[in-house]
């Protein structure tokens, strides 16, 4: 009877014991992540606002299924594939003005649907994609593209018509191209004569206002509007159905390059067709204008734009080719973001960018003759970003808040904030001040709020507000120490976010949308048992002083007395434009827990955010100009000193590892500052840069044709005579980001050099960013048996 009783207990026992880690290994770390616990992701309204979307994977299936969560019940559920194929969310969704009817685009085919109706009426459904529905016409018609062109429904009548006739080819000589004289001479006599030009605005008028009925009645063709082999993209109707902006790039083709794939199913080597490198020839743009009234296309001007033919100050280095320049008095080529029509006039603005991206105006566009109207400039001798900004081929946070005051983001402080622009005063204002950034901004539909989340708490902090439009009013909505990654719901009553801490994963909260309210957590499965029995650190938050008198922000991990063996890593994180010096949770999870396992064998590990990271201002991510490796490296030199300094590490044993930039890094400073770093492992780092993408790169470095001094200084390749230390490489085969060719032609490069104290490890199915656990595991115990063999 005794044995079995104690045979109860004992499978009792095996059923309640919850499981615990015990001592960290690289291979406990770098399991299948979903042992750490699952965290909810992507979240999105309904368009009724009564549920909310996300990913999530609480079953631990191989991927995330999508959950809703509704108010007042008290776990999300799953949605089947009924629930799926009837989901619609706001983001899919454009309404009219006052939201009584919207349309949408699934499946690319058109719907449209008014509040009075139970179901969506098809407005569409072709073999050919139909896409980017919206209302014009005063709201009479919904518009959408398809293929160059665009087409109309009309809501009441249920017809449908062609609008625009774009053809891909040259004009052909039986047809007579505009002659330039008459067009003069036209505007001349409307310039001279006051009757002339009365007339023809009452007639303007008059037909504008006929403009709905004569798109439907009128008998006439389409005038064929011909192209050329130019691409057509960005077609976008004014909203009075006169106006059709589109954008016309002369694409030019770089050479591609490839990227063989060994291992594969048919045991023949693939060939990826992946990206040019930098320095790929420019595909200009320009802006075009239809008037579907006057049956003509034109181009707007961007010859007057301030400062189009400057030259950028780095040419001083290249006199000859400056002088050259300066004879030619050339106009830069530009690209141009989405157009934003204003929300009754027939005006609009437009975010235009210098292709060397050095330049920004936000303009207004008179849709009647194409003029441009600066209303900001933004000049960078570096490049133009930050959050709020967009990049190279990205337009910025913009927007009307009426027909007379319009919204955008600007660094000019030197850190990005939200300024206002009004037409009729041309008057400036700043809504947001200080040594911090609006990392996001969007306009409430009653156009009295923005929703804000900036850092101004902390630079290691993503915090949610609302500021007044009227008085500049900036009220915090969110407390919780952390990052808050906010969706507002679609009547504003309501906020959705993503929170995390420094050793707490992403979880999902709710909560009024106004101060002082309580959040609900939503989900708890961010951390399994087995995650939450070990006591992961919350890394310090500190900085250290660089040599230039700069603040560099920095996370510490330090070991208790008992273990401490003097020894440090210094981890670099990738993407240059990144910040891992925070208080969430950070995507460098796997890291994250290796450090833990580094201070448990007694390491300090030291993770900073060096010159050219996210989250400080125009000034630290444009301290890399012309010279990665320069002020970026020297961060990390003093951060190993004021390791040495501040935290008893011993001088000789200070490693240093990273990947992608981090792997650069490494190789930058084991190559150049041999006496500081004992030993460093560069994970898939770019050795050259002239290898490299072009939207990256040339903001950074310019292009090798043109600055070829900055990319000698900047490429690890032209130092590799300058390892001492240990060094260990590791590179997937079939990475389309930074490719294997970086790791090859390093290699080379040592083996004539007739180094012998490196290794390249390379990992024939991966991409840039590791897949597969056991990738993952075999490359951190390199590292780790890396540091244990030089460090201790």
């Amino acid at each position: 009877m005794k044995k079995i009783i104690y045979l109860i207990l004992f499978c009792n026992s095996q059923v309640f014991t919850q499981p615990t880690i015990g001592p960290l290994t690289v291979e406990k770390i770098m399991r299948d992540p979903t042992w750490i616990g699952t965290s909810p992701s992507g979240l999105q309204w309904d368009r009724a606002g009564t549920a909310l979307y996300f990913r999530w994977n609480p079953d631990k299936a191989e991927t995330d299924s999508l959950y809703a969560y509704r108010h007042g019940l008290d776990k999300p559920y799953k949605l089947n594939g009924q629930q799926r194929s009837r989901m619609l969310t706001e983001d899919e969704v454009t309404y009219s003005k006052v939201r009584s009817m919207w349309t949408y685009s699934n499946h690319n085919n058109i719907y449209f649907q008014h509040s009075d109706q139970t179901n969506a009426i098809l407005v569409c459904k072709t073999e050919e994609a139909e896409h980017n529905p919206v209302f014009s016409f005063n709201e009479t018609a919904i518009v959408y593209t398809k293929g160059d062109n665009m087409f109309a429904w009309n809501i009441a009548e249920g017809s449908t018509i062609q609008l625009t006739n774009f053809i891909r080819a040259s004009i052909p000589k039986s047809i007579k191209k505009d002659n330039a004289q008459e067009l003069w001479l036209k505007s001349d006599q409307l310039k001279i004569f006051e009757i002339l030009a009365e007339r023809k605005r009452k007639k303007d008028l008059a037909d504008s206002m006929n403009l709905i009925y004569r798109t439907w009645h009128d008998p006439k063709p389409l005038k064929p509007i011909y192209i050329d082999d130019k691409t057509i993209t960005g077609q976008q109707i004014s909203p009075d159905g006169r106006y059709v902006t589109y954008k016309l790039i002369s694409v030019s083709r770089g050479k591609s390059t490839v990227v063989p794939n060994y291992v594969t199913e048919s045991g023949f080597t693939d060939l990826i067709n992946a990206r040019t490198k930098v320095g790929q020839p420019d595909s200009p743009q320009e802006l075009m204008i239809y008037d579907r009234l006057e049956d003509t296309a034109y181009s707007s001007t961007i010859k007057t734009l301030q400062g189009i033919t400057n030259i950028p100050t780095f040419y001083d280095d290249y006199p000859e080719a400056k002088k050259a320049m300066q004879k030619d008095s050339a106009v830069r080529s530009v690209t141009f973001s989405a157009l934003a029509y204003s929300p009754h006039l027939n005006h609009a603005m437009v975010d235009i960018r210098s292709l060397d991206n050095k330049d920004r105006w936000i303009c207004t566009l008179n849709l009647a003759n194409g003029k441009l109207h600066t209303i900001d400039r933004q000049h960078d001798e570096a490049w133009i970003g930050g959050p709020g900004i967009g990049g190279r081929f990205g337009g910025g946070n913009t927007g009307w808040i009426n027909d007379d005051l319009l919204w955008y983001q600007s660094e000019q402080t030197g850190y990005t904030h939200l300024y206002t622009y009004q037409l009729s005063s041309q008057k400036k204002n700043s809504l947001t001040q200080g040594n911090f950034e609006v990392q996001r901004a969007t306009l409430s539909k009653d156009k009295t709020t923005f929703y804000l989340t900036t850092n101004q708490v902390h630079p290691g902090e993503q915090q949610f507000y609302h500021l007044k439009v009227a008085t500049g009013e900036l009220t915090r909505i969110t407390t919780m120490t952390g990052a808050h990654q906010v969706s507002v719901s679609p009547d504003e009553n309501t906020v959705a976010y993503l929170y995390s801490y420094s050793n707490k994963p992403w979880e999902l909260y709710v909560q009024e949308n106004k101060p002082a309210t309580q959040p609900r957590q939503v989900t708890q499965l961010a951390r399994s048992e087995e995650f939450k029995s070990y006591a992961w650190r919350d890394p310090q938050l500190t900085s250290f002083t660089a040599r230039d008198g700069a603040q560099v922000y920095a996370r510490i991990y330090k070991p208790t007395a008992k273990v401490n063996n003097k020894a440090a890593v210094v981890f670099v994180h990738g993407a240059g434009y990144l910040q891992n010096a925070h208080k969430w949770w950070s995507s460098y999870f796997r890291e994250y827990m290796f450090h833990n396992m580094l201070v448990d064998l007694g390491y300090t590990v030291l993770d900073i955010d060096y010159r050219g990271s996210a989250g400080y201002g125009r000034d630290w991510r444009t301290g890399i100009y012309r010279h990665m490796g320069g002020k970026d490296l020297t961060d990390h030199v003093d951060a190993a000193k004021y390791l040495i300094e501040h935290h008893g590490v011993h001088a000789k044993k200070i490693g240093i590892y990273g990947g992608s930039y981090g792997g650069f890094i490494t190789l930058m400073g084991l190559f150049t500052t041999p006496e500081v770093f004992a030993a460093g492992a560069a994970l898939r780092p770019v050795t050259d840069w002239a290898q490299y993408n072009h939207p990256y790169t040339a903001n950074i470095l310019n292009e090798p044709v043109n600055d070829s001094i900055a990319y000698k200084k900047s490429s690890p390749f032209y130092y590799a005579e300058g390892l001492k230390k240990p060094l260990l490489i590791c590179h997937g085969m079939v990475d389309v980001n930074v490719h294997y060719q970086d790791a090859v032609k390093l290699a080379q490069r040592l083996i004539e050099l007739k180094k012998d104290n490196w290794e390249l490890a390379s990992y024939p199915m991966e991409d840039h960013g590791f897949v597969e656990p056991s990738s993952w595991t075999d490359e951190y115990k390199r590292i780790l048996k890396l540091f244990q063999q030089w460090l201790k």
